[in-house]
């Protein structure tokens, strides 16, 4: 499963609902990625959703 080793964002379960109100399982998947970071001074690949790369919560590796 895709979970975001920042803040923990993973994968959400609802119910998709048709026209016709037939009613099916579904899943929202967060938008993740595989980023080099710095963690504890070293870096180090984590899988990090967009919204902590976008807000500055993930100090990347060059």
């Amino acid at each position: 499963m895709a979970k975001c080793e920042i803040c923990g964002k993973g994968v959400t379960f609802g119910i998709k609902v048709s026209h016709s109100h037939r009613r099916s399982n579904r899943t929202w998947k967060p938008n993740v990625r595989k980023v080099r970071a710095i963690v504890n001074g070293t870096p180090k690949q984590v899988c990090a959703c967009t919204r902590c790369l976008r807000s500055g919560k993930v100090q990347r590796a060059i």
